[in-house]
């Protein structure tokens, strides 16, 4: 194996258990995009190209929009009306 590969799987080890981890739900749906896009270029270097732009589309694109989205329903993301309502108190 090259280092290149070594890298990303390591780098895929650390992403998935970082996101298991942190207890910010924002900083865990971020963690997760990387480690989608990290997937993506495995992908790729697997020589895999259609499921590389799977990857990137399901993984690093939709779902982390759908985990934004359900973030944001749960107010566990403020929006900036709300920062500044806050702010004015």
């Amino acid at each position: 194996m090259n280092l290149f590969v070594i890298m990303i799987l390591g780098f895929l080890v650390v992403c998935a258990i970082a996101t298991a981890v942190t207890r910010s739900l924002l900083a865990s749906v971020v963690i997760y995009m990387a480690y989608s896009v990290l997937m993506c270029l495995m992908w790729m270097v697997l020589e895999s190209p259609d499921l590389a732009v799977t990857e990137a589309a399901v993984g690093a694109g939709v779902t982390s929009l759908l985990f934004f989205i359900t973030l944001k329903k749960i107010h566990a993301i403020r929006g900036d009306e709300e920062e500044d309502h806050h702010e004015e108190k």
